[in-house]
């Protein structure tokens, strides 16, 4: 991993085998990395989609925290999204 030290939103973009999740690494809400842990580093009830806080020292993820917060704000927005684009199809 080549990112600074520091804070930085990450989501799960998917869990694979049930075993590796792949995070999305973000700075400003663009996509700067690509990383893989084992599920069983990721806190309780991580899913895909899920939005986490990873911290970054010496290269390193050294701690993984949970923003359920952004996670349920992220879902709403794209449900809405998802509800836009239905009725303008249902409307044509």
């Amino acid at each position: 991993m080549t990112l600074p030290d520091g804070e930085y939103a990450a989501t799960v973009d998917r869990i694979v085998d049930g075993e590796t999740a792949v995070l999305l690494i973000e700075d400003d809400d663009a996509v700067i990395e690509q990383v893989t842990r084992p599920v069983e580093e990721l806190p309780a009830d991580c899913e895909a989609g899920s939005v986490l806080e990873v911290t970054v020292a010496d290269g390193e993820l050294v701690e993984i925290t949970p923003r359920p917060d952004e996670t349920a704000g992220r879902r709403e927005r794209i449900a809405e999204k998802l509800d836009r684009l239905s009725r303008r199809l249902d409307d044509e």
